[in-house]
């Protein structure tokens, strides 16, 4: 099997699809030789195969990125390396069409969606791009007679390790960083979406990156990325995904080197209504909240909670919406909401649904296929649900809701916060003093307030409790890829003789 292969998407029409691994700014293939195959989620079919990487592969990789460390990045400039994400942001729009086209055919997400987060991604990387030079260390006053500073310094070769829901955006969220900060990469795709990815490594030598400083492979989790976490020679590992996994991750990353950690993980996010909020403008940002990329989102807000003066109307209109959403092929103009990733998520998604009604919650619309090819699932509410439903405890990650209703303040941030997650919540409400209040005790790494799912590179975003350690995005971002160095320098004479 070659390296590149032509295919055709119905936005971008024939384009060359890397199949490879790009290690040192080469497409090479799998020392072992072996390929895996990358499906179609709304046709089921075979899109393409790629190179997989094995442990073999890892250890080649991390060989670039290490020498590439040491050696002339190790002495590039901040500026420089600023200009190098700036000219791969302005890469990621000028090729915008084919990324998201991509970024469609092996994810499922709609088109327009993923234009967005081609945007999105093109805004991070310049983002981080303006940081490279404002790394700062300060001078400490300590005694006359020493002078002290610090010194923010890189971490060295990061391993990285991203999902399948966005792709092309956590591509940019891991990269853009730990570039600024002066790193090398070695970042791993996810298995059922490595091929956007892939494409915009082609734009990581035309924005003129040194050889080794950013190498991407396709490959599994069990195989490449247990052998990121627990390589000896990899100084940091980034992780987005389960919260099962990520559990894995510590224990190698602890069992090794003990490697620095930053995990960002899975939620169960509250999503609360009080009966004074805007109703329509309440129901737009909850069907948003939940149904936005296909509910495959980590901080989906799939426990909504209705205050209990606009329940019955609040369901009746919010099921209205609900039904509004498009659902079918991504590539056409009107779809809102895709296909799921995979057959296996497609499956876990309909065996929670099975749960919800055997366990007595009441289905107020969905609960099935839709269609009979692709893994499409209708938008789901249930109602009538309990706290102790595994609807309600556990992440679905698919298209799916409970709605609850509550009396009083007290009572929905107690509930609220009887979750072992908090990545996010939202807030509903006209009154301040109630945004304030209850935004402030929610235990959650973000709390949106008449709005959901509004990220921006400049905001930190992580997670509270099993949600995950460490911030993606901000300045905060920063800080998982840079280690504080002290320098003291006396300056008077010797003090003991």
């Amino acid at each position: 099997m070659g390296l590149t292969q032509k295919l055709h998407t119905p936005h971008s029409g024939d384009y060359e699809q890397p199949t490879g691994l790009f290690i040192n700014n080469e497409w090479v293939k799998g020392v072992d030789g072996k390929t895996f195959e990358v499906i179609n989620p709304a046709t089921e079919e075979v899109i393409v195969s790629v190179h997989e990487a094995t442990e073999k592969d890892v250890d080649i990789a991390v060989a670039a990125a290490r020498k590439a460390f040491e050696g002339p990045w190790r002495r590039e400039t901040p500026e420089q390396r600023g200009r190098y994400l700036a000219k791969l942001a302005d890469l990621f729009e000028a090729n915008v069409d084919v990324l998201a086209a991509v970024e469609s055919l092996d994810n499922g997400k709609a088109l327009s969606m993923a234009k967005g987060d081609v945007g999105m991604a093109a805004g991070c990387l310049r983002y981080y791009g303006g940081w490279a030079d404002k790394i700062e260390g300060k001078v400490i006053e300590t005694t006359h007679d020493a002078f002290n500073y610090t010194k923010k310094e890189p971490i060295g070769v990061c391993g990285q390790i991203i999902p399948w829901n966005f792709p092309i955006l956590m591509w940019a969220w891991k990269i853009g960083p730990a570039i600024a900060c002066g790193n090398t990469v070695v970042l791993k795709t996810a298995e059922q979406t490595p091929l956007s990815a892939l494409v915009a490594c082609n734009l990581i030598k035309e924005a003129g990156f040194p050889p080794g400083v950013i190498n991407v492979i396709s490959g599994f989790g069990k195989v490449a990325g247990a052998a990121i976490s627990s390589h000896m020679d990899i100084d940091k590992v980034a992780f987005t995904g389960s919260t099962v996994v990520g559990r894995q991750i510590m224990k190698a990353a602890a069992g090794s080197n003990l490697k620095k950690v930053t995990l960002e993980l899975g939620g169960k996010s509250p999503n609360i209504v009080f009966a004074d909020a805007d109703i329509d403008n309440a129901i737009s940002w909850v069907n948003f909240g939940i149904y936005f990329n296909h509910g495959q989102c980590c901080c989906a807000g799939s426990r909504v909670y209705v205050q209990e003066d606009i329940y019955d109307k609040f369901i009746e209109r919010f099921k209205a919406r609900a039904a509004k959403n498009e659902v079918g092929d991504p590539f056409h103009a009107d779809t809102f909401q895709g296909p799921q990733v995979s057959q296996l998520q497609f499956d876990r998604i309909m065996g929670y649904i099975e749960s919800g009604k055997k366990e007595g919650a009441t289905v107020v619309t969905g609960g099935k296929r839709k269609g009979t090819k692709g893994y499409f699932i209708e938008p789901t509410i249930f109602s009538n649900v309990t706290e102790d439903m595994k609807i309600v405890q556990e992440e679905i990650f698919g298209p799916v809701c409970s709605i609850a209703k509550f009396k009083t303040k007290e009572e929905i941030i107690k509930t609220a916060n009887a979750s072992n997650y908090g990545l996010a919540a939202a807030v509903h409400t006209s009154n301040l003093n109630t945004a304030l209040e209850v935004s402030n005790a929610l235990r959650a790494g973000t709390v949106w307030v008449n709005a959901y799912n509004m990220l921006h590179h400049a905001l930190p975003f992580g997670g509270y409790k099993e949600s995950g350690i460490g911030r993606e995005l901000g300045e905060a971002a920063l800080d998982n890829y840079t280690q504080i160095k002290t320098v003291s320098i006396r300056l008077g004479d010797a003090l003991f003789g």
